[in-house]
């Protein structure tokens, strides 16, 4: 194992200046100054609006749903405006709302386009109001939102980030044509540029990619964050020789094995700064990437690439690099190559704080990464291996820290599946059988009568806390693909194959039901990532449930699911947490990722998160 650094050059003026006014910032319109300290201890993140959307939940009702951000102050309730055709704006609610933050609209005139805004109020005083969201004359009842999209090949993958700087989500796509492409929108639909992949995109192989190859097998190659704190994301590309950028110019450096990391402005596709990947491996060939956010110094957000290549024998080289974008370079900050290490991968990457200091480690299924990119533990010598989903979240509300879960694929121990402290790597319960690929599992609080998360593959669905068997593997269980919050009560939804179901454990005449609430074909959607997922989960708009966005059979449109079910629950949006936002940002094979406090029935409020805003 070889670990080596280097401290990046210098810090963008932008997020310098973010830093020096964050002591005085105030916590939402007119709340509490934020403390003292938190200058050098509080991450910049986007500074987001409030996010409204509008469905039709049925022929005489609309939902109108907003978000809570997570520095508003206690208290803050809001308005909601409705205004018809080119008519003016009309509060609808009596009094001032400060439970869940929907509206359910019963008087609006479906014949003719409804615009809707919220504004907050503080302390009784009513601010400004933020952007409008229309629902079009005589839209259908569907809990949906339409963004159009140029015509084009599959689409595999969508990437959410405020491109243009407006505090709401913006949406890169690839192709998976040949070559392949990206594509950047606006979130209303408006195309602001491609790039293409090139020739070094062709071989799509999905063990061994061409150099520029995006999205095939768990491999992703792309991120979009904004990394110089500039209010505008970025996206982050693994480039080679021939891709050609959104402003028309060509990458002509090198050969068709060499690799940059490359920095795109997000409104014009153009490049702004890359980093050559280093040349270690390169006589096996180009690395596969799937790359993703972390915060390794607790403020700022450090590009992260797992990078791997195949050997003549069959076995892989890995490495796993860190890049810090300061507005005008992008510099390495570190690579972490395994070598003879026992250190077990698998299929997906997580970047979050797992010890509690304010700074995020790089998991994998096996492993975990300091933020200086020294070993912090392995899994190895306690009998993991290869597998292909794992999961870190505060899974035991009861116990101090995050737990990690994860599977095995054909484990010689006949080990199928464990559960661990994710700071320490102390294995705390483990599950044997007849050695076999697990394949799937999953991890979230979808049975209220136990306290904490749920864990499960095919082996029964265990209460992880307890390790207690609540439901036989051998009965109805839900199959463990993805998790999704969309109903409003604290437990979550799951969403398998275009079904949302709701696991009802207490069914008394078949020990469990699984329900379904949403069948996304029926309004046109197919799937994607993996044959059976959208091209992202999320919560990207309204309030702090999650969205999945597919496209339509033709590719010309992003088909969003968006809930139409009002609730009672007040959550800051799930994207303004810190762990949370982190796993917006990664692929692989797609899995779920959580908050890092723990959300499930009986939770406690979540504390405030530990950020501020740029500008």
């Amino acid at each position: 194992m070889r670990n080596r650094w280097w401290p990046a050059r210098r810090r963008s003026a932008v997020v310098a200046a973010v830093l020096a006014v964050c002591a005085a910032l105030t916590i939402g319109p007119g709340g509490p100054a934020a403390p003292a300290h938190a200058a050098s201890t509080a991450r910049v993140m986007e500074n987001l609006g409030r996010g409204v959307v509008a469905v039709r939940s049925s022929s005489t009702r609309v939902l109108v749903s907003w978000r809570l951000l997570g520095l508003d102050p206690d208290g803050i309730g809001f308005n909601v405006y409705r205004a018809a055709g080119s008519g003016s704006y009309t509060k609808l609610n009596s009094g001032v709302l400060t439970g869940g933050t929907n509206y359910t609209d019963s008087t609006a005139d479906l014949t003719q386009d409804n615009s809707y805004r919220v504004a907050p109020v503080v302390n009784g005083t009513e601010q400004t109001a933020g952007a409008a969201f229309t629902l079009t004359a005589n839209h259908a009842t569907e809990p949906v939102v339409r963004v159009p999209i140029h015509a084009g090949g599959q689409v595999k993958f969508t990437w959410v980030g405020d491109l243009d700087g407006d505090g709401e989500y913006d949406y890169v796509v690839d192709r998976q044509t040949s070559p392949q492409t990206l594509e950047a929108y606006t979130g209303k639909g408006t195309f602001l540029w491609s790039m293409n992949m090139g020739v070094n995109s062709e071989n799509q192989d999905n063990i061994e990619p061409g150099a520029a190859t995006v999205d095939v097998g768990n491999w992703d190659g792309v991120t979009v964050y904004d990394f110089d704190g500039d209010g505008y994301a970025e996206v982050a590309v693994r480039i080679a020789y021939g891709v050609t950028f959104g402003d028309g110019t060509t990458w002509t450096h090198g050969d068709s094995s060499r690799q940059w990391m490359a920095i795109l402005d997000g409104r014009t596709g153009a490049l702004r700064s890359y980093a050559a990947i280093p040349a270690d491996y390169i006589s096996d060939g180009p690395l596969a990437a799937r790359m993703g956010v972390a915060y390794l110094n607790g403020t700022t957000p450090s590009l992260v690439a797992f990078m791997k290549n195949r050997k003549d024998d069959g076995s892989f080289n890995l490495m796993i690099g860190a890049w810090k974008f300061d507005g005008d370079s992008l510099d390495r900050q570190w690579i972490w190559e395994r070598g003879d290490t026992d250190a077990p991968d698998g299929h997906n990457t997580r970047a979050i704080d797992v010890n509690g200091d304010g700074t995020d480690e790089i998991a994998e299924i096996g492993f975990v990464l300091n933020s200086d990119g020294t070993l912090r533990y392995s899994l190895g010598p306690k009998g993991i291996i290869h597998g292909d989903r794992f999961y870190i979240a505060d899974m035991d509300p009861s116990r101090s820290g995050l737990e990690g879960y994860g599977i095995q694929q054909e484990n010689t121990s006949g080990l199928l599946e464990y559960y661990y402290d994710a700071s320490t790597g102390s294995v705390i319960w483990q599950h044997y059988g007849a050695v076999t690929d697990v394949g799937r599992g999953l991890a979230a609080d979808i049975d209220s009568r136990y306290p904490g998360m749920e864990t499960w593959s095919f082996s029964g669905l265990y209460n992880a806390p307890a390790n207690t068997l609540t439901q036989s593997g051998t009965s109805l269980e839900p199959w463990p693909a993805l998790s999704l919050y969309w109903d409003g009560d604290l437990t979550a939804e799951l969403l398998n194959d275009g079904k949302i179901e709701k696991w009802d454990p207490t069914d008394p005449t078949t020990s469990g039901s699984l329900p379904r609430l949403v069948s996304t074909w029926k309004y046109g959607a197919v799937n994607a990532s993996q044959g059976v997922n959208p091209t992202f989960v999320g919560d990207i708009m309204g309030d702090w449930r999650e969205e999945a966005v597919y496209t339509d059979a033709a590719y010309d449109q992003l088909i969003i699911f968006t809930t139409d079910q009002p609730t009672s629950t007040r959550l800051y949006t799930l994207a303004q947490n810190p762990a949370y936002r982190n796993g917006m940002t990664f692929k692989g094979y797609m899995q779920s990722y959580a908050p890092d406090y723990f959300l499930g029935a009986g939770m406690s409020t979540p504390p405030r998160p530990n950020i501020t805003y740029a500008p």
